[in-house]
């Protein structure tokens, strides 16, 4: 047939692929509007509506809506601007997929009943600002307010959890569980303990890198050699770390510093805080931290195993 023919309806259906049922029903509502009658009344129509039709087809499967799909066969709506606002729907609804998926596979991983799988849900669909209000009053409750103590400025900003736009599964688990936790109060007053520890310190005089970074590195390669917290071959790294912290604080060594420098670690010691840790790095997309367990293990049962004998003499004093 040439541009100027005319098809039936079963015609036009063999061309587009789609059922007369379908076409007569765009008809139907002027989306592709007949050319023509037959001499028995049937609709014809040009060339122009297979076209119509198969752009018709496309916008369906894309998702919109029989109105919107009217209004750009028929020019008064861009296509540019049809797909920028359908793109922006998607957006959101995906969004809002990856949010359902991430609350039930959590449901599902931690067994929860459903008044927790109610809380996760509502974490879970709170908006930019109330995510930042609720992780707000987390710090403020353990740093101060952002006009406290400036040496806190940079310790609320690498505990701040940024969650993306169009955030991964795995992401909005950690989210919702890191503000579950930011929640607990007994977290909170390890983690503002912790930072009133570590703000005293301050007050010392001579180095002023914190003991737990210090452990960190001095015992690290300790750890790895397989020396015993207990054992003789711990002692001169033990007398370092007191030393150290004795130059923090500005207190000299003996069994009240050794007895203070261990209430600080075992205080640092919290599982808690090392998982706050491990999910702000998923959220925020940051390299997984290296586990500071294994060393605060160590000289925390090394500082034990040395200050157990003070301790005893000083409960029967």
């Amino acid at each position: 047939m040439d541009g100027g023919a005319l098809y039936s309806i079963g015609q036009l259906a063999r061309r587009t692929g789609l059922t007369v049922k379908t076409i007569r029903f765009y008809s139907d509502r002027g989306i592709v509007a007949p050319t023509d009658r037959s001499p028995a009344g049937y609709r014809l129509y040009g060339i122009d509506a297979v076209a119509r039709l198969e752009l018709v087809r496309t916008l369906r499967e894309l998702g919109l809506d029989l109105a919107t799909v009217r209004k750009v066969v028929d020019r008064e709506l861009s296509l540019a601007e049809v797909a920028a606002a359908q793109a922006e729907a998607l957006a959101v609804q995906i969004r809002t997929l990856r949010l359902r998926r991430a609350v039930l596979t959590a449901v599902a991983e931690r067994g929860a009943s459903p008044e927790e799988m109610e809380i996760m849900h509502t974490l879970a669909r709170l908006s930019d600002g109330e995510r930042r209000r609720l992780i707000g009053d987390f710090l403020e409750a353990v740093f101060g307010g952002p006009d406290g103590n400036p040496e806190f400025a940079a310790a609320r900003r690498s505990m701040t959890p940024e969650l993306p736009e169009s955030p991964e599964a795995e992401q909005v688990r950690a989210w919702v569980e890191l503000a579950e936790l930011s929640r607990d109060p007994e977290f909170r007053a390890g983690v503002r303990r912790v930072a009133g520890e570590h703000s005293a310190e301050r007050d010392g005089v001579g180095p002023r890198r914190d003991i737990v970074a210090v452990v960190r590195d001095r015992v690290g390669p300790v750890v790895a050699a397989g020396v015993e917290p207990a054992s003789r071959q711990a002692d001169p790294v033990v007398d370092e770390l007191v030393g150290h912290y004795a130059r923090i604080v500005g207190q000299p060594d003996g069994a009240a510093l050794r007895h203070r420098l261990l209430t600080r670690l075992e205080n640092a010691h919290d599982p808690r805080r090392e998982r706050y840790v491990e999910l702000l790095a998923v959220i925020n997309g940051w390299p997984a931290p290296e586990s500071l367990a294994p060393v605060l293990d160590w000289a925390v049962a090394a500082l034990r195993a040395r200050t157990s004998d003070s301790r005893a003499a000083a409960s029967m004093s």
